[in-house]
């Protein structure tokens, strides 16, 4: 990484919340004797970014991340996304702007690897770029027409990185060639979240009902870091006992 962002400190926010109509009480389901939640912050400790906090919707997962040693902050229940309870958290903590960089990553990825994070901050060496984020080639044909998939069309830049044009549900780009399945964590200058939590939700966002177009429609740069795995999101029972199988190896 290059000196200027050597220098700039970063932070970790994990974003969580108890409401879920497919698994109840997500971020508490137990995974390898510990609440999910604590299973994600292990993984961001083990990146060696910075500091990481949860920023939790109640009391119930704050104090859930406290017990296992780590640090959390109680938001406002009532966020629409998951950009907002980081940003609020981000305030609470650091009102003075001494993070310039953050990185969030969801609470429901107890899988996920520290390498992914690292690669996701990666891209913000380049100081044009705004926010960075993941994708994974994808391999399986079912993957390209499903809607729940999202892709990322954008432009190479190197092997491993992508300027994002477009996210979509649709399969895109036509033609020969890969296409990527867009993983939904973020790194993001504080400047760059600061625009984008007060930016108006923007017409593709509401038509794919993908919040990242907010930014490309505004005219920010996403740059994409390729990796080599999608991280298991749990959202279901079948889900966390995958997760459950995967931490006991």
């Amino acid at each position: 990484m290059s000196q200027t962002n050597n220098a700039a400190k970063a932070v970790i926010l994990i974003p969580a919340r108890m409401a879920s109509t497919r698994l109840p009480d997500k971020p508490l389901a137990e995974i390898g004797g510990e609440p999910m939640i604590v299973q994600v912050w292990r993984r961001a400790c083990e990146a060696q970014i910075g500091p990481v906090v949860v920023a939790a919707d109640c009391h119930q997962i704050a104090q859930a991340v406290r017990d296992a040693g780590g640090d959390a902050v109680v938001t406002n229940p009532d966020h629409p996304s998951g950009s907002d309870r980081i940003y609020e958290a981000l305030e609470h903590i650091d009102p003075n702007g001494d993070y310039q960089i953050i990185v969030n990553v969801q609470g429901d990825l107890p899988t996920i690897d520290p390498a992914a994070i690292r690669a996701c901050f990666q891209p913000l060496e380049q100081a044009e770029v705004d926010i960075a984020t993941l994708a994974v080639e994808i391999e399986e044909e079912d993957e390209k027409t499903n809607p729940n998939v999202v892709k990322v069309v954008g432009s190479p830049i190197s092997q491993d990185r992508l300027r994002a044009l477009y996210f979509t549900r649709a399969t895109a780009p036509h033609g020969e060639g890969p296409l990527y399945h867009h993983i939904g964590l973020y790194a993001y200058r504080r400047t760059a979240l600061d625009t984008f939590v007060n930016l108006a939700e923007s017409p593709l966002e509401k038509r794919e009902k993908l919040e990242q177009l907010r930014a490309l429609e505004a005219g920010m740069r996403i740059d994409v870091a390729l990796v080599k795995d999608v991280p298991l999101g749990v959202d279901t029972q079948q889900d966390l006992e995958k997760a459950r199988k995967a931490l006991s190896k």
